[in-house]
């Protein structure tokens, strides 16, 4: 076998198919964002919501504002030049009519105001933490949670990656979860809208849905799936509601999956594992698959 003249016939398909794909072609300064870079934004954020945990500073000598302040210059600085790489690969592919200037305008304004709701996010995180010590017995500190729970890692990369889900940035939220997927086995959607207290137990195999929506004090546990009722008209479904919504204190036990986008689980209901639930759930309500036709019960507060 002539190796070289293989190589050369093999190349040559490969070009012919980068040609027809018409999306590896790309322009000088037009890259796509970088996901190791996107990766290093990640753990910047979260060495500064958990300063002392993550880095190499010694926050006996280091002052928290001095530390603060440097570090959101650092993650700034990146953000800023990923969003605008982003937003330049976008009018690449959709052919936006909109000058460098005002990509750069856009990209600083994002960064700015990624910056400025991170104490908040800080806030949700540590109500998150918080629901992890206290519907987890295993849980023997914060500090245990912090660093070991892959529940607690999903939810972080979740609530910082909304952030820029809801600026409308593209590609980088979804770079994010998808990252923190690969961790964990922990697939959320940046889109999802995810309430205060989320309790995430074991957690591998979750999915939840771009428009899924989950309100306070909410618990899933692994292999949860709330999903879909069908996705086969593909991009036509694009900004519907697909996913369910689960409403405050609801339980999810291992394994159910919840479908549908008019499907409602409501408050202070329980759904047992191994459940498949397509319709809505009444508040104060247990499903079970061993139970007969609807299987449901009304559960007394």
């Amino acid at each position: 076998m002539n190796v070289k003249k293989k190589i050369i016939e093999t190349a040559n398909r490969l070009e012919n198919n980068y040609k027809s794909q018409n999306i590896f072609e790309l322009g000088i300064g037009e890259k796509m964002p970088k996901r190791s870079e996107i990766i290093d934004i990640i753990n910047e954020v979260r060495r500064i919501i958990f300063p002392g945990y993550f880095g190499d500073e010694n926050t006996v000598y280091v002052s928290l504002g001095n530390f603060a302040g440097s570090t959101l210059a650092v993650i700034y600085e990146k953000l800023f030049k990923q969003i605008r790489t982003a937003f330049m690969y976008q009018r690449k592919i959709k052919d936006i009519d909109i000058s460098n200037k005002d990509i750069e305008d856009r990209a600083e304004e994002a960064a700015i105001n990624f910056i400025d709701k991170l104490p908040c996010v800080q806030e949700l995180i540590f109500k998150d933490i918080e629901a992890e010590l206290q519907g987890d017995p295993a849980a023997e500190n914060l500090e245990d949670i912090i660093f070991s729970y892959p529940g607690i890692y999903a939810i972080y990369v979740y609530r910082i990656a909304h952030i820029l889900y809801k600026m409308k940035i593209p590609f980088i939220p979804r770079i994010m979860t998808e990252h923190a997927h690969s961790k964990t086995g922990i697939d959320i959607n940046p889109g999802a809208e995810i309430g205060e207290y989320f309790f995430i137990d074991h957690g591998t195999g979750i999915v939840i849905g771009e428009t899924t929506k989950i309100g306070n004090h909410v618990k899933i546990y692994q292999g949860v799936t709330l999903g879909a009722l069908s996705t086969m008209k593909g991009q036509a479904l694009s900004g519907t509601k697909r996913h369910p919504t689960i409403k405050d204190n609801a339980v999810i036990y291992a394994n159910a999956t919840v479908l549908g986008g008019d499907t409602v689980i409501g408050k202070n209901s329980v759904i047992a594992g191994n459940t498949f639930i397509t319709q809505s759930v009444p508040d104060n309500t247990t499903v079970s698959a061993l139970m007969p036709e609807l299987n449901m019960k009304s559960r007394k507060h």
